[in-house]
């Protein structure tokens, strides 16, 4: 009992830090105080439980509203997560209802929530009666979007797609692999499937470092959507790359891997040690600058650039669900202006004749293919060299009409979907 109410604990304060205090899930969880006093079992209740009701809040709060007579004062807000952990349980994870109603009521008592007892007690038996035939009928696509990504997408993609996008992203992204080399070996003993784009998936996830191949160095974990724009500055072996942007360090192994002398270069220096790292278990290397791309210039140009830029990340939020509660609209403006600035110093850095690819993990159109109009309208002395589909695994849907990628996340979705990622690749003239 007293584990089981601790990781509820750990839980809502989670909520609580994405929610009010705007904290990437990931960070908090990794720093959270009680971590280390969870046992693994416990973790991943925990990381299920919040990223559920993440993914299910406007579902969860519906629900909740369903069941009172006036809505909660805003000084209840602990009383409202509470609930939201307990109907994130009992009606979308499974959890027999007995225990949903019992764990609930117990942390509401544990956080002195005496008051609202009775209320979260009749609640949750409420909905232990009607809260699954009530889920089945609602519209979880538009409820679990805020409103300001539901009206961007239904502009930029239409109300079915952007529907789509919506269904695929409360499911649980897969496991994806990139592998150094001999996927097909490595697919049969990951028990692995080969997507069309060239990635490993495992539909079964598995717990990363315990998997075959891992402390050897023959993969590393990379969306199947992420693992494309490296592959558009084609062969670089030999070949002087720097990879803007560079953290978490997926793309420069990539690099590295094809034989690429690669520059990474991230504004964080704590972040390229993580890359450093990851490169060593890889057996690979790269040359590390912990610098701004936007002001950083090399000593000579380079053959190829690929600039990863700082985006909203909203093409993620299957994988990271916290992404759309701690983004606004107006991050995307601000976001937006440094994407341009980043763009105009990438081509700077870049001999005549060489290729830059720019990608973000956005499916906002600000971020994407807004900034390469624009780019080009400047007068920015770069063509457009088209993506075409059998760069991208032949999967056609994925291209715009001007070749540039546009992944989304119901694309390959009898397979687990993908993330959403823009890329367009460009030559300096």
């Amino acid at each position: 009992m007293a584990s089981s109410l601790t990781s509820r604990l750990v839980a809502l304060d989670l909520v609580a830090a994405v929610l009010r205090r705007r904290r990437p899930f990931d960070e908090a969880f990794e720093q959270h105080p009680k971590l280390d006093a969870l046992s693994e079992r416990d973790r991943g209740f925990v990381r299920l439980t919040v990223t559920t009701v993440l993914r299910r809040l406007g579902q969860i709060d519906a629900l909740i509203d369903h069941c009172l007579e006036r809505p909660l004062p805003h000084k209840a807000v602990m009383v409202r997560d509470v609930l939201r952990l307990g109907v994130a349980q009992m009606i979308f994870m499974g959890t027999p209802a007995h225990a949903a109603v019992d764990t609930t009521v117990d942390l509401a008592k544990a956080q002195k929530l005496t008051a609202h007892k009775a209320m979260v007690n009749a609640v949750m038996r409420r909905l232990d009666r009607e809260g699954r035939a009530l889920a089945e009928a609602q519209d979880a696509a538009r409820l679990n979007t805020p409103s300001w990504l539901w009206e961007s997408w239904c502009r930029t993609y239409s109300e079915e797609t952007s529907r789509a996008i919506a269904e695929a992203q409360v499911l649980e992204a897969p496991l994806d692999i990139t592998v150094k080399a001999d996927p097909a070996l490595w697919a049969e003993r990951l028990e692995a499937e080969i997507l069309p784009t060239g990635s490993l998936r495992r539909r079964q996830g598995g717990f990363v470092p315990a998997l075959p191949g891992f402390d050897e160095g023959a993969w590393w974990v990379q969306d199947a959507a992420a693992a494309l724009p490296a592959r558009l500055l084609g062969p670089v072996a030999g070949k002087r790359v720097a990879d803007l942007c560079a953290a978490p360090g997926g793309k420069t192994a990539q690099l590295a891997a094809a034989g690429g002398i690669v520059t990474a270069v991230d504004r964080s220096a704590k972040r390229l040690e993580r890359v450093t790292a990851n490169l060593a278990r890889l057996g690979l290397s790269a040359e590390m600058i912990a610098a701004d791309a936007a002001t950083w210039r090399p000593d000579q140009p380079f053959d190829a650039i690929l600039l990863d830029a700082p985006c909203s990340a909203t093409g993620t939020i299957r994988r990271n669900p916290d992404v759309a509660h701690i983004k606004t609209a107006q991050d995307v403006a601000k976001l937006a202006q440094t994407q341009a600035a980043l763009l105009r110093a990438s081509f700077e850095q870049l001999r005549p004749g060489g290729v830059l690819v720019y990608c973000v993990c956005s499916m906002q159109p600000e971020e994407g293919v807004e900034r390469i109009a624009a780019l080009l309208a400047e007068g920015a002395p770069l063509r457009r060299l088209p993506i075409r589909p059998e760069e991208v695994g032949g999967l056609a849907e994925i291209l715009t009409p001007d070749g540039e990628l546009r992944s989304l996340p119901c694309h390959l979705a009898d397979q687990g979907g993908m993330d959403a990622f823009f890329a367009a690749r460009l030559e300096r003239l």
